[in-house]
């Protein structure tokens, strides 16, 4: 023991001078820290935001109406998450979002050739305004089932669309082609999603959404307040997963790209609604190289009601997408879709195409540039019709 505790005074001896920086270090630090925790704004709640360049157009777009919208833009999307957890396993989301996109013809939900990043909750082109973009809170009770309510929910994010093509760039083809059931309704609602423990299993989500919600006159539970009530059953494996969804919708819900003779919206009027249903499936390799994932999606929109020429009517959707990952490098994926949007009996019958190659430069950057093609959209004899195409950039923080 003398021995012993001789040697640990020596060498306390020796490395004196370090042991008196380190000691000097972790006070220093300590005080930080404290510092830190007295002014952060909460110990529960992290920022995560998402910021889009958006530079494209569509040469010689027209509205139904005849005006251009066919100019090159520079836009952008800003949306900034404010996630907090009481539990660690809950969630309360408010999201906060700006952006400054027209309606023609990148942002309105109506259009064909609406972008994915263009667009707020009120289904529109944003002004630069910042608004309230989401505010919900989901808990888990048990091990596999969650539960979701809020204000501004979206029932698309209480649901799961089975694909593997991922291009962030149309609407219609992040939608899995069945955009009349995932027609991304958001307004006041609640959800319950149940997940099959492990890497597969079965997953079953059942959601509603009244975009009317928060007006008093006509509420949560009234028939003219734009109600989606959305069910899901599926099963997910590591290499492929598959999907039934069916979404009922009252007056005023929307069967998104919407592709209706005179610039119809593709929104059921009054006295209408609807019974939609979707499938979906998708397989993708274990290991990147020349063969792509293979995303599949079908879906059909019954229309009941008198409604104008113009609005919704029967219809029915399809798209086939490949994608591939590690094109050229780590992180980096190319892909390319194709079919057809949900079109009104009395329009011609429109196709969509999209391409694009995502470049991801680091792992919060990555820059996308994509073309794509629509066909007689919105009836109105090629009018609008043609090439576009955008070269998107995502900062993520």
């Amino acid at each position: 023991m003398t021995e012993t505790t001789d040697e640990l005074k020596k060498l306390l001896a020796e490395f004196d001078t370090e042991l008196s920086v380190i000691t000097a270090r972790v006070d220093g630090l300590e005080s930080k820290v404290g510092k830190l925790q007295s002014q952060q704004f909460s110990t529960t709640t992290k920022l995560k935001g998402e910021a889009t360049f958006v530079l494209g157009g569509v040469p010689g777009y027209k509205t139904t109406a005849g005006a251009n919208a066919g100019n090159t833009a520079f836009n952008y999307d800003l949306r900034l998450n404010l996630d907090t957890s009481f539990t660690g396993k809950d969630l309360l989301r408010t999201r906060l979002r700006s952006g400054n996109f027209s309606s023609a013809p990148f942002g309105s939900s109506s259009s064909l050739l609406k972008l994915d990043k263009a667009e707020t909750s009120q289904g529109t082109g944003t002004t630069s305004n910042i608004i309230l973009d989401r505010l919900y809170y989901t808990f888990p009770v048990g091990q596999n089932v969650k539960l979701t309510a809020g204000a501004l929910v979206r029932n698309t994010e209480m649901a799961w669309i089975a694909s593997a093509y991922k291009s962030d760039i149309l609407d219609f083809f992040q939608l899995g082609g069945a955009s009349g059931v995932y027609n991304k309704a958001t307004g006041a609602g609640f959800g319950a999603q149940y997940t099959q423990p492990g890497k597969q299993g079965f997953v079953a989500n059942l959601n509603y959404v009244a975009e009317n919600g928060s007006d008093s006159s006509t509420g949560v539970f009234d028939s003219e307040g734009k109600l989606n009530l959305l069910g899901q059953i599926g099963y997910r494996a590591p290499q492929w997963g598959v999907a039934v969804g069916y979404r009922y919708g009252t007056q005023g819900s929307r069967v998104r790209n919407f592709n209706a003779l005179g610039g119809g919206s593709g929104a059921l009027g009054n006295g209408q609604d609807s019974n939609s249903v979707a499938f979906n499936a998708y397989w993708q390799p274990k290991t990147s190289g020349i063969v792509p994932s293979i995303s599949f999606g079908y879906g059909y929109n019954g229309i009941s009601g008198a409604g104008a020429v113009t609005g919704a009517t029967n219809s029915q959707s399809w798209f086939t997408g490949l994608q591939w990952s590690d094109v050229f490098a780590k992180g980096n994926a190319a892909g390319l879709a194709v079919g057809q949007p949900s079109n009104s009996e009395n329009a011609k019958k429109a196709t969509l195409f999209e391409a694009f190659y995502k470049y991801q430069v680091s792992d919060n950057i990555s820059i996308t540039p994509a073309i794509f093609y629509a066909s007689d959209n919105q009836g109105t004899l090629n009018a609008s019709s043609g090439w576009g195409g955008v070269i998107q950039t995502t900062f993520k923080f």
